[in-house]
């Protein structure tokens, strides 16, 4: 079956660029950003994970580990990070899976159906300290990914669980957002919102960022 937001990331044991990784005793108690990659040596992986590496300082800021998916084996990793490395002008430090049997691909449901079957698509697993699934996000594998928009994602959703809040379209931090509409007691709202609200509608009532 294929894994669905709210469902349990599944755990898993494989090797990787750092060892042996025992999934969730490896995640602990942080956020996870899961992402897989068709083949190393490839030039739109390369650009993605030398991108991911320039922001692993916004990411651990943020309490999120990252970790790759490859079906390459670890000495080709290996000679990848090098070659990220100098094109990219970075440092990649997460590891990288060693998914050579294709465990997590299969786990996560990331082969290509329209490729060969060691094929992988460009799928990314947001986990919280939980370890549900709070949100999947698929790219082609022509298409290189947003990790900016990455980051945005994971803020709205630890803004959201902190705050009865949910985030407009293209929302960024700092920016107005929206009550959640399960807060109606006008108690709760003062005391919640003491910067109040403007109500466009009873379902639509925007307050500034409670956290800026």
């Amino acid at each position: 079956m294929s894994l669905k937001i709210g469902d349990i990331a599944p755990d898993f044991t494989q090797e990787s660029t750092a060892g042996e990784i025992r999934f969730h005793e490896w995640a602990g108690d942080d956020w996870v950003v899961l992402f897989s990659h068709p083949a190393d040596f490839t030039p739109v992986c390369t650009t993605e994970l030398g991108s991911t590496a320039k922001l692993q300082a916004d990411f651990d800021q943020r309490g999120v580990k990252l970790v790759v998916v490859s079906v390459d084996p670890v000495e080709d990793h290996r000679t990848w990070i090098n070659d990220i490395n100098e094109t990219q002008q970075t440092s990649v430090t997460f590891p990288i899976l060693a998914d050579a049997d294709n465990k997590v691909s299969s786990l996560y449901d990331m082969i290509h159906p329209n490729e060969d079957e060691t094929s992988t698509v460009r799928s990314v697993f947001i986990i919280d300290p939980e370890k549900k699934i709070r949100a999947m996000i698929t790219y082609p594998k022509s298409v290189g990914r947003n990790f900016d928009e990455v980051l945005r994602v994971i803020d709205a959703m630890q803004l959201t669980d902190r705050r009865s809040v949910v985030c407009p379209a293209n929302w960024q931090p700092g920016d107005d957002v929206i009550v959640a509409p399960s807060v109606s007691d006008p108690d709760v709202l003062q005391e919640k919102f003491p910067r109040g609200y403007t109500e466009l509608r009873p379902y639509l009532r925007m307050t500034p960022d409670p956290e800026h």
